[in-house]
């Protein structure tokens, strides 16, 4: 119900509103009431409802104003308009859940100068608002022209009839006029609150009458789009109507597009792939759908399909490049190799700068290629650059590989056809731009398959790598912002052209002192944790750990290391287990061959040193470096010498210099 009536009221108690006094306030959701306007509210809100229980008593007046937002339950002050009306009430509904239904008549324009109180419900100073008109013929151009206007609105819209058209005719003034044809038409609540707020009656009515015209625009553009949709459906109609013999038929043939189609097709639009990618999987999309499903080309396409919807082609994580926060990374992670760490902050330092100069481009670096023996941290430091940059990490290991297949996928014409290693772990990374490890890359054979070392070219060339080429996937992939790092014991093995690609850090091996704090800082709290047991329970001193790495390992890395300590704890952990009363274990010099055994290593040098007739010689390889005793004797003879064996060409060169 919305009408407007002539105001039944006693004039006096509205003109005790010209001066401010206070009232009490009911807000509004969603709702502006004008003065003559008659409608229904529904009251559910505990303090509108004790509002109402108060004014039925009394019979007394109160003021309707809009809230700015409708969601807040409670509105403040600042939530509510700074204009409202003088309401009475007409009639009231009890509800059966107990809330009202109340009908309202709005009185007077008033202006809210302060909220008193809010409890038990809302009071507030307010003063009635004195309408000025000037009369003129722009106002009275402007009243017949409002009115033509909403006549138009009423023949264009689908939720005003003639019987409005009657209610605006029926208008008793200018001012009442407005705020007929405003509270008729479905607009918002700031645009109905900005006309409520015009108090001078001219104004009010160019106001209206530029609102007519905007919602006349609304109408007009709305009906030629409905025109337009109806001559699309006309147009349309016939190829729906084929198109749906069409689906009858393959149904019946058993070849209708089942919905792994349909969800493959919206995977794909989420997938946002390259322009390039997209026509690919179109043109496989509408191969499929002509494909019969006993078709053995129809779960060769259905794969392929998956695959590009699995792909992370616009999937990338943000890096986050903390010099400060890499450094800490790195030392937590690893003991030692300062130089290998300034390099890797160098690294990650010229990244910083590059995505700050440009952040769209693709960074071109680089190709890490860390090389040393095993078990000097090689992996892991690699692990730690990808935690410290914040990115997906995948590790492909290259030892195993022989067919260059592996590398770039078989085509789709085998049987059993798969995309490359390549492509799989940039899959299981989820983002376009993970750390990728290619670990062991000198252990890459070739045989009559191919050479995987070639196909890696491409790979990790930064001019190439864009638009990597997968046998499988036939459409480009794009590779410049992987970060690749690679790890190799050997760099002779590694094939020229690749070596050439990379830049190569070496890792030495550990020195005593650096071994012995990794075992303190690393190993032993790890080994400990692994095993079951606590700091009670077991203790390494220096000496013993320092026991462990000359006694019974001989390595450049600490893996060998590992194990011994390991070993040492599964002892612990049988005894403690096996034992009612356990006291906590000290491993010592002393202490240590009673868990680990023989003594596996030993030094001669003291005792060799002794003998005359001994020359000390140096030897070195990438897994730890040794003395070499010489034995000398002086027999007679001709003065040559005959060298047996698989020996060097140096050590057969110093042992005739020597001679």
């Amino acid at each position: 119900m919305n009408k407007f009536e002539p105001v039944v009221f006693d004039k006096s108690i509205l003109e005790e509103y010209n001066v401010p006094k206070e009232i009490p306030i009911m807000p509004l959701r969603n709702t502006v009431l004008f003065p003559q306007q008659i409608i229904p509210l529904y009251i559910g809100r505990v303090h509108s409802l004790r509002l109402l229980n108060d004014i039925m008593k009394e019979n007394k007046i109160f003021v309707v104003v809009a809230q700015k937002d409708i969601s807040i339950e409670n509105p403040r002050e600042e939530d509510l308009y700074q204009y409202g009306t003088l309401a009475k009430i007409v009639k009231v509904f009890t509800m059966p859940d107990k809330s009202r239904s109340v009908i309202v008549q709005g009185l007077e324009r008033v202006e809210i100068h302060k909220i008193t109180k809010m409890d038990p419900y809302y009071h507030g100073i307010v003063q009635r608002l004195q309408e000025s008109e000037e009369d003129s013929i722009e106002s009275v151009a402007i009243r017949e022209r409002l009115k033509e206007s909403f006549k138009d609105i009423v023949d264009m819209s689908d939720y005003l009839s003639k019987d409005n058209v009657t209610m605006m005719m029926n208008s008793v003034d200018d001012g009442n006029l407005a705020d007929v044809v405003v509270s008729m038409l479905n607009i918002s609540v700031e645009e109905k609150q900005h006309i409520l707020e015009q108090f001078n009656i001219n104004k009010r009515l160019a106001e209206t009458a530029i609102i007519l015209a905007q919602e006349l625009e609304k109408a007009k553009i709305g009906e030629k789009i409905i025109a337009d949709v109806k001559d699309n459906i006309n147009k349309n109609q016939r190829e729906y109507y084929l198109r749906e013999q069409m689906k009858a038929i393959r149904k019946e043939l058993g070849e209708d597009e089942d919905e792994r189609i349909i969800d493959l097709k919206k995977k794909l639009e989420d997938a946002q792939l390259p322009e390039e990618a997209a026509k690919a999987a179109d043109r496989e999309i509408e191969r499929l759908k002509r494909m019969s499903k006993q078709s053995p080309e129809y779960n060769v396409s259905l794969t392929y399909l998956e695959l590009l919807t699995e792909l992370p082609w616009s999937v990338s994580t943000a890096d986050e490049i903390d010099l400060a926060n890499a450094t800490k990374i790195l030392d937590e992670d690893h003991y030692g190799l300062d130089k290998i760490k300034l390099r890797i902050l160098e690294y990650l330092a010229v990244r910083k700068l590059k995505l700050k100069n440009d952040p769209n481009s693709a960074v071109k670096g680089p190709i890490l290629c860390f090389v040393g023996p095993p078990g000097t941290g090689k992996t892991s430091v690699a692990k730690s650059i990808a935690h410290a940059m914040d990115r997906n990490i995948h590790r492909m290991s290259l030892g195993v590989v022989r067919d260059e297949a592996e590398i770039r996928g078989h085509r789709r014409t085998y049987i059993g056809a798969m995309p490359g290693r390549i492509i799989q772990g940039i899959k299981k990374a989820g983002s376009n731009n993970p750390v990728f490890i290619l670990d062991e890359i000198d252990k890459l054979g070739a045989d009559y398959k191919g050479d995987p070392s070639s196909a890696l070219l491409e790979v990790l060339d930064p001019e190439q790598n864009y638009s990597f080429s997968d046998h499988y996937l036939e459409t480009p992939f794009d590779l410049s912002n992987v970060m690749f790092i690679a790890t190799a014991n050997w760099a002779e093995t590694i094939p020229g052209p690749l070596r050439d690609r990379m830049e190569l850090i070496n890792f030495s091996g550990y020195t005593l002192p650096e071994k012995t704090h990794i075992a303190e800082k690393f190993l032993i709290p790890k080994q400990v944790e692994e095993h079951g047991l606590t700091k009670k329970d077991i203790t390494f001193t220096e000496n013993g750990v320092q026991t462990i790495i000359q006694n019974y390992t001989r390595e450049a890395g600490v893996r060998s290391l590992e194990r011994e300590i390991a070993h040492v704890a599964r002892k612990v952990a049988k005894i403690k287990v096996e034992t009612t009363r356990f006291r906590k274990k000290s491993i010592t010099e002393k202490t240590v061959s009673k868990y680990l055994g023989r003594q596996k290593f030993y030094s001669d040098r003291a005792e060799r040193m002794k003998r005359p007739g001994i020359a000390i010689g140096l030897a070195w390889t990438q897994v730890g470096g040794d003395i070499l005793f010489i034995e000398t004797t002086k027999m007679p003879g001709e003065g040559k010498l005959q060298l047996t064996g698989q020996l060097g060409d140096v050590m057969k060169e110093s042992a005739q210099a020597a001679l």
